[in-house]
């Protein structure tokens, strides 16, 4: 699937893509899963890091398929046009804070020798490739997927992760470096790492997912609730230990100038 095969749909739309994606960017339908087409196909294969989230929610989706209308109504090619609605709309939000603020806690800004991971989403977009476990959003029962059932269970979740997050690692090369946000991504880059598409070292796991509803981990992770406050939902000793080996392994890539 790609921007090629929508764009005159996409055009010619007056959809509000805000209150759903419309019947005709259905990709697939498995039990409760609907997989839809939007604009999320870009690659920067020059990136030296990757950011790689769950899917693209409601949210994401829509402003990347809103910018991707403006784009090709006023003429933009259809590169331009997927390029700028990836940019736009990834990790879009309240996440992008999220995210922005745990890669400057444990000092991938300094890896990449930049002043913040801000820099990331405007004056060094060149840098990153943002992505997901699965390209196009899914959603349950009319809901967004937030990891359940497991990516690797469902044949049509498997095959996003197994076709274009594969392609995308063969095409990024075996330097670059890949962020998963969560455990459950971390799964599915541990699953195309026992089949040969990339190396231990180059996985950076550990951070919780930047979503809003993980506030109280992310919280925790950033060093700004104490241990004695969180609630049962939290465990903390899971949390300690990954940022533990992250640290380790970012100080590791430091002394040998893994980003040079």
């Amino acid at each position: 699937m790609s921007l090629e095969q929508f764009s005159r749909l996409l055009s010619a739309s007056t959809h509000n893509f805000a209150n759903a994606l419309p019947a005709e960017l259905l990709l697939s339908s498995e039990g409760g899963l609907q997989t839809f087409y939007a604009p999320f196909d870009h690659v920067n294969a020059g990136a030296r890091i990757v950011l790689c989230g769950i899917t693209p929610g409601l949210q994401q989706a829509s402003r990347a398929l809103d910018e991707a209308r403006s784009q090709l109504r006023q003429g933009a090619s259809l590169e331009h046009a997927k390029q700028a609605a990836k940019e736009t709309a990834s990790f879009a939000g309240a996440m992008r804070r999220n995210l922005i603020n745990m890669l400057d806690h444990v000092g991938v800004h300094t890896l990449l020798d930049i002043e913040s991971c801000a820099r990331l989403f405007d004056t060094h977009r060149h840098l990153v490739h943002y992505t997901s476990a699965l390209r196009y959003p899914v959603f349950v029962d009319g809901q967004n997927y937030s990891g359940s059932p497991a990516m690797l269970s469902r044949a049509s979740l498997r095959h996003q992760v197994e076709t274009h997050l594969a392609e995308e690692i063969k095409t990024l090369g075996p330097q670059c470096l890949y962020v998963p946000l969560g455990p459950k991504v971390t799964e599915v880059f541990q699953h195309l790492q026992t089949q040969g598409l990339l190396k231990p070292e180059q996985l950076l796991d550990g951070l919780p997912h930047p979503s809003g509803a993980n506030a109280e981990r992310i919280s925790y992770f950033l060093g700004s609730k104490p241990r004695e406050k969180l609630s049962s939902k939290t465990n903390p000793v899971v949390l300690d230990e990954a940022k533990a080996r992250l640290l380790a392994k970012l100080a590791t890539m430091r002394s040998e100038n893994r980003m040079d």
